[in-house]
Formats: structure tokens, C-alpha cells, sequence
């Protein structure tokens, strides 16, 4: 019972709506006529409300009736979706699966995993989080997720088991008519420091890893669209991952920088590992999650 109503009354009311008659219902749920008309009856009784319209041959479904039976669709499909996560429960699936995903990680490789994942189990929830540098290590280390596809900078750490999974190049880029755009040779250490670098920053941590920091006095992000958007607006450069200005690139709205030894990273290719808490292996769902990733060629 919910308050005064049953599930029982909203599926009679669900199934009069979809089979057009109180007869056809009854052949569907295998009862007579004569219990669905009782069920409506009560139904309306306690509601006070008049659902259907006798007046004719058939009923049929009045103005309030109509909103009502799509509410009680949506209340029957929570209560699948309730009934199916307590049954995958007890069969050992996680009730909900989180996973934590750094903001320089490409959503394409994802993609497919996922949708197979949501195929298998269609009314597994999943929650995703995606947070400034550093965020998705850290909703690991809270438990707040089981799976983490991040980068690991700049080593993998002791308490955590990862798998490389693919590598993201990141390239130097600025807005086409910045300075450093118009010169015309390989910009040096004196070059960069005269302007700003745009670093993607750890919110939490603001003295953990400093990949790639070279200019004199960095603006630090949090969110990567703004970072793009004050790079778009030329405000200054900034290393990016590849796949993010490819678009811009080809419209000239960013240019690719070659930069001099002094000031080129060491290595611009990132790698992306899937990762959980040593001790501290997933359920089923992410289990198969990752496992897929980790067999699915990455183009």
C-alpha cells in the first residue's frame, strides 16, 4: 500500500488505459470484469476523483484520468526498478555502481564499455564524478566510488591497483592572435614567462604534482571548459589534451606552439589507467567494467 492506494489499483487502472477496455483488462490479468469495475470503483472512492467517463460504449478515460494514469506508470516503473536492484543484491551486484572520472580523460573510449555495461544490467544505477585534477583519486580513497578512470601523476600510488589503459597527448595551444602565436620560431623559457600559462589545477591539493607548470605565474583552473574558454578568448596558453582542440585547431581558432627544449615536457603523452583501492576490489558490475575497457582497442 502507498497511503490509501495499491500497486494492484494502479496496475488494473495502467492496464484498462493500455487495453482500452475493462473487459480487455480483465482477460489480460485473468480476472473477471466485475473485480476490475470493484477496483476502479475504490480507486476513484478514495481518490475522489472520476477516472472514467461510463457514458458511452466503452469508458473512457477523463482529463484527470489521462495525467493520473501516466502517474501511476511512473510510480509502477520505480517500483520495477526497486524490485530489480533489491533482486541484483541478493545475487551479489552492488546496488549502485560509482565511478570517478579525471577531467583530461576522453569520454569515447568510455562510451562502449558503458553501454554494454547498462545493457547486462539495465536498472543498475551509476553514478558519475568527475572533479577538478586529483578529484577522481580521491572519491576513491573516500569510497565514494569503486572504479576510477584517472591519470596518476606521477607515480601510481601504493594503496592503488591500476591498469594502463591508453595514452592522451597533450599539445601546446593558444588563441590565434596571441603573441606567442605570431612568432615565428620555437618559443623559448624567456618567450613563455612573459605570459600567462592556463594550468588545469588540483583544487584540494594546490602543492601536489606540477605537470607541465612552466611559466612564471600560472592562473590555475578547476574546470576545464573554463579553461577553454579563456584560452579561446586568448588570455594565454596552455598545454591540452588532444582530442579537446582538435576542432578548434582545424577552424585556426587555436594554434599548436612548438616549443624549445627548455620548456617542452618531458613527456606529453598521459597515461590513463582504470583503477580501484588495493583490498579493495569492486562488485560484479565494475569488475566487468573494467575488464571490458581494459579488452576494447583503443583507435
Amino acid at each position: 500500500m502507498i497511503g490509501n492506494l495499491s500497486l494492484d489499483q494502479l496496475r488494473v487502472l495502467t492496464c484498462i488505459a493500455e487495453t482500452g477496455s475493462f473487459s480487455a483488462a480483465g482477460r489480460k490479468l485473468n480476472r473477471a470484469q466485475s473485480a476490475i469495475s470493484q477496483s476502479v470503483a475504490t480507486l476513484e472512492d478514495v481518490q475522489g476523483v472520476l477516472l472514467f467517463d461510463r457514458s458511452g460504449h466503452r469508458p473512457k478515460l477523463t482529463e484527470v484520468g489521462r495525467v493520473l494514469v501516466a502517474e501511476a506508470k511512473a510510480v509502477l516503473s520505480s517500483v520495477e526498478r526497486f524490485e530489480a536492484v533489491a533482486a541484483g543484491t541478493r545475487t551479489g551486484l552492488e546496488p549502485e555502481l560509482g565511478v570517478a572520472i579525471d577531467p583530461l580523460v576522453p569520454s569515447a573510449p568510455l562510451i562502449d564499455s558503458l553501454r554494454d555495461l547498462h545493457k547486462r544490467h539495465p536498472n543498475l544505477p551509476i553514478s558519475f564524478s568527475t572533479e577538478g585534477l586529483g578529484g577522481a583519486l580521491r572519491r576513491l580513497r573516500s569510497g565514494d566510488v569503486s572504479v576510477a578512470i584517472c591519470l596518476l601523476l606521477p607515480t601510481v600510488p601504493e594503496d592503488v591497483i591500476a591498469t594502463p589503459l591508453f595514452k592522451t597527448r597533450l599539445i601546446p595551444v593558444v588563441a590565434t592572435g596571441h603573441p606567442l602565436a605570431l612568432l615565428d620560431r620555437p618559443i623559448n623559457r624567456v618567450d613563455i614567462e612573459q605570459h600567462i600559462q592556463l594550468v588545469l589545477s588540483d583544487p584540494v591539493d594546490r602543492d601536489g604534482a606540477r605537470y607541465g607548470i612552466t611559466g612564471a605565474a600560472p592562473w590555475r583552473f578547476v574546470d576545464l571548459g573554463r579553461r577553454m574558454d579563456f584560452l579561446l578568448a586568448g588570455f594565454g596558453w596552455c598545454r591540452m589534451p588532444e582530442h579537446l582542440v582538435a576542432e578548434a585547431l582545424a577552424t585556426r581558432k587555436l594554434v599548436k606552439l612548438s616549443l624549445a627544449e627548455d620548456v617542452a615536457a618531458p613527456e606529453e603523452m598521459l597515461t590513463i589507467y582504470a583503477a580501484h583501492l588495493s583490498g579493495k576490489e569492486p562488485g560484479p558490475a565494475g569488475r566487468w567494467l573494467l575488464q571490458d575497457i581494459k579488452q576494447r582497442p583503443i583507435s
